[in-house]
C-alpha cells in the first residue's frame, strides 16, 4: 500500500491530485506530514481530511463517494419535531469548544475507539484558536449534554465528531448547525463518511467530482465577519 502512496514532507503543504486516490480503502490519498494549521487548512480547503490511529502515520483521506446532508433536506421525523417544539436544552455556538472535542473523544458509545487520539484534539484545539473549528453545545440548564465539531473554512463546513449524554442531544446540535448554515445559503454540511446515524439524519453519498465541485464554490463564500462569534443558537425548524 505504501509504494502507491505520496508521503508527504513537513516543508510542503501540496497534496497530490485526488484522483490518485485509492479505492481500496476508499480515499486514502497519502501519508505522513503533520497536523499544523497550514496543513489542515491546507487539506480541508480541498476536501481531503485526515482520519488515523494511535502508532499510525497521519492518514489523508477523500474517499468516493462523500457523504453530505444538504441543509434543506436535514430530515426531521415526527418524533424529532414533537421534541424540538418542547425542546429542554438550549444551544450554544464556540462556547466550549474543548469539552465538546474531548467528550466527543469519549464518547461511551464509540466501543470500537475512537481515533481522535490527543495529537488530534491538540491541533483541533489549536485551529479553534485560528478560528478554523467550530462547536455547538447542546446544554440542559448549566450542563452540557450534547454538542458536535467541525472545521469550517470559507462557507464550507465538515463535520467531524459529535456526542450526546441525554436524548436527542446530537440530533439538536445538528438541527441547530443546519439552521445555522442556511442562513447564509449553504446548501450543505460535509459528512465525509456515511453512517446509519447520519443516514437517518438525511445524509446522502455524493461522487467525489460532484462533492468537491460544490465544496469549491463553498471555500471561497465571504461569510459576515460575526458569524462565528459565540451566542445562542436557534432551535427553530426552517
Amino acid at each position: 500500500m505504501t509504494e502507491t502512496l505520496q508521503w508527504l514532507d513537513t516543508e510542503s503543504l501540496a497534496f497530490p491530485p485526488l484522483n490518485s486516490a485509492l479505492k481500496e480503502p476508499n480515499g486514502l490519498l497519502a501519508l505522513g506530514g503533520d497536523l499544523s494549521v497550514e496543513r489542515l487548512v491546507s487539506a480541508y480547503s480541498n476536501g481531503i481530511f485526515p482520519w488515523y490511529n494511535q502508532g499510525e502515520p497521519v492518514l489523508w483521506w477523500s474517499p468516493n463517494p462523500r457523504a453530505i446532508i444538504p441543509t434543506d433536506q436535514l430530515r426531521i421525523n415526527r418524533t424529532l419535531r414533537k421534541f424540538l417544539k418542547s425542546c429542554p436544552y438550549h444551544v450554544t455556538l464556540n462556547h466550549a469548544f474543548e469539552e465538546v472535542i474531548e467528550y466527543c473523544a469519549d464518547a461511551p458509545f464509540r466501543r470500537e475507539g475512537t481515533w481522535i487520539i490527543d495529537e488530534m484534539i491538540d491541533a483541533y484545539k489549536e485551529l479553534h484558536k485560528q478560528g478554523y473549528a467550530h462547536s455547538v453545545e447542546v446544554w440542559q440548564e448549566n450542563t452540557l449534554v450534547g454538542g458536535l465539531y467541525g472545521i469550517a473554512v470559507g462557507g464550507f463546513f465538515s463535520g467531524e465528531s459529535m456526542f450526546y449524554s441525554q436524548k436527542n442531544a446530537s440530533k439538536v446540535a445538528l438541527v441547530a448547525l443546519a439552521n445555522l448554515l442556511q442562513t447564509q445559503g449553504i446548501k450543505f454540511i460535509d459528512c465525509q463518511i456515511a453512517n446509519p446515524f447520519l443516514v437517518d439524519m438525511g445524509c446522502i453519498e455524493v461522487s467525489r467530482q460532484a462533492f468537491i465541485d460544490q465544496q469549491s464554490l463553498l471555500v471561497n463564500k465571504q461569510l459576515p465577519e460575526q458569524f462565528w462569534l459565540p451566542r445562542p443558537l436557534d432551535l427553530a425548524i426552517l
